[in-house]
């Protein structure tokens, strides 16, 4: 709420000597408003054959929340298409307008620009029918959300089609063409001085966290897989440069992570991050390519897991963006960001699917929960303990939260005006200034450099629907 952000400028000593920050924001909004922002046409594109990412589990899972009866304890909207100017507040001109005259039919006239752009055949963005207006939708919903949290007129606002965060300036990547966390994120910063990013998708944040690399006006927390695997970056040591050092936090881990080691990595890292940087405002990325039993994912997280942070986070009260982002098992998708729906409405539902028009997905047992698979942990008690003791050391560094001299309203932050927003050389090689080095024994031999997970592509196309198949849940 806005009483909250004002709250979140106050130094912590006039708080008084026994109020916690958590503690003082619960007793400031008791009852959380949530909005939610759906599209009915977003989950109608298709990227093809054998393509694993499927606007279709958008469909399943608006679905369940239909079903489910949550959407009679939010207000819901439908949001409008972002335009080619609301954009280029973040990408680059040319690319938006590449993406807005690319189709199937005519490819073959921007052979170069698909190279230059990272899109078409042989790359795992390809052009499909109504590519623009998918981007539209999605990024739409998005912006909407994050007006709504400036204006006051929402606590919590979600956006299940947003989360798109491999998406880079001049660049599509990682099935991601539009950026448009970084687009809301930069909505938010016309009011909140500070902006948190939170990501747990299993593969690491890397648009987000380059767009706002070498400021402290953004601070990105991100938990990943890492080590040969998409896209390569997010080694502990990328902590941001310039006015950025230390506002970039990378939590890199490996498969197999469970509900109660991923708690002790997420929990003490955020209640850190609230303490020290105090953001005005959140934005929670809930790929849900981090559950078990995920076609692209290696971790082994339930829904009650993943959930768990969505829960911690909105226990600090912080007006918050909930997006998606990465998932691939769709059923599964639509478990979790339903159940995660349920949870930031503070409502319990059953673990009994409720019939709904896409009931077939959920059998044998049409439950809500997973089970975690039977596999091993490669995450150790020693890995793990050394992640937390190294970013609770970079988190305590820092001066405290960065100071913004605010107004009623903070000059707008436009990348596109900032020579260090991407690097030295805007749109060319070196736009990222991370560190590029090996990354340590005990975390894989990640170098930064773009990869491509074995599973991304399927030799035939008999995952289309993801409907179940016999012995499968």
């Amino acid at each position: 709420s806005c009483e909250a952000s004002f709250l979140l400028l106050t130094p912590t000593h006039l708080l008084g000597p026994s109020t916690s920050f958590e503690e003082s924001n619960r007793k400031m909004s008791p009852k959380q408003r949530v909005s939610y922002f759906y599209n009915p046409d977003v989950g109608h594109f298709y990227y093809g054959p054998s393509h694993p990412m499927k606007p279709h589990r958008l469909k399943l899972a608006h679905h369940l929340i239909l079903s489910y009866g949550l959407y009679r304890k939010m207000e819901c909207y439908k949001p409008h298409p972002a335009t080619p100017g609301e954009m280029t507040q973040f990408h680059s001109d040319d690319y938006v307008s590449f993406l807005s005259r690319i189709t199937p039919d005519n490819l073959r006239q921007y052979h170069t620009p698909m190279q230059k752009f990272n899109a078409g055949e042989y790359t795992d963005c390809p052009v499909f029918d109504g590519l623009f207006e998918f981007t539209q939708l999605y990024t739409g919903a998005s912006i909407d959300g994050a007006i709504k949290l400036n204006n006051c007129e929402t606590d919590v606002a979600i956006n299940w089609s947003g989360g798109l965060h491999h998406a880079k300036k001049s660049e599509a990547s990682g099935f991601c063409y539009i950026n448009d966390i970084v687009l809301a994120i930069l909505e938010l910063l016309k009011v909140h001085a500070r902006v948190l990013y939170v990501d747990i998708d299993v593969h690491h944040g890397d648009g987000v966290e380059e767009a706002f690399y070498c400021t402290d006006r953004v601070m990105t927390f991100s938990l990943h897989k890492y080590g040969d695997f998409f896209p390569g970056t997010g080694h502990i040591k990328d902590t941001g440069a310039k006015e950025g050092t230390g506002f970039s936090v990378n939590a890199p881990l490996t498969s197999g992570m469970t509900d109660d080691t991923y708690e002790k990595i997420f929990k003490p890292v955020m209640s850190k991050i609230m303490e020290v940087y105090r953001p005005g405002a959140v934005v929670l990325q809930c790929g849900a390519d981090s559950l078990t039993g995920d076609r692209l994912g290696c971790f082994n997280l339930s829904l009650k897991g993943h959930a768990e942070c969505v829960k911690y986070v909105k226990g600090f009260g912080v007006p918050t963006l909930v997006l998606g982002g990465g998932g691939y098992t769709i059923r599964n998708v639509a478990r979790c960001w339903a159940y995660e729906t349920s949870v930031l409405l503070d409502t319990e539902i059953p673990n009994e699917i409720p019939y709904n028009d896409y009931f077939e997905y959920y059998a044998p047992d049409f439950k809500l929960h997973l089970t975690p698979e039977p596999r091993e942990n490669l995450n150790t008690e020693a890995s793990l303990e050394s992640v937390r003791v190294d970013l609770l050391t970079q988190l305590q560094s820092l001066q405290g939260a960065p100071s913004v001299q605010m107004q009623e309203v903070p000059p707008e932050f436009d990348l596109r005006k900032d020579k260090y927003a991407e690097g030295q050389k805007d749109g060319g090689d070196d736009d990222d200034v991370r560190d590029r080095g090996p990354g340590r024994i005990s975390k894989g031999n990640g170098d930064g450099v773009r990869r491509v997970h074995e599973a991304e592509f399927y030799e035939d196309d008999s995952d289309t629907r993801d409907a179940p198949r016999p012995g499968t849940s």
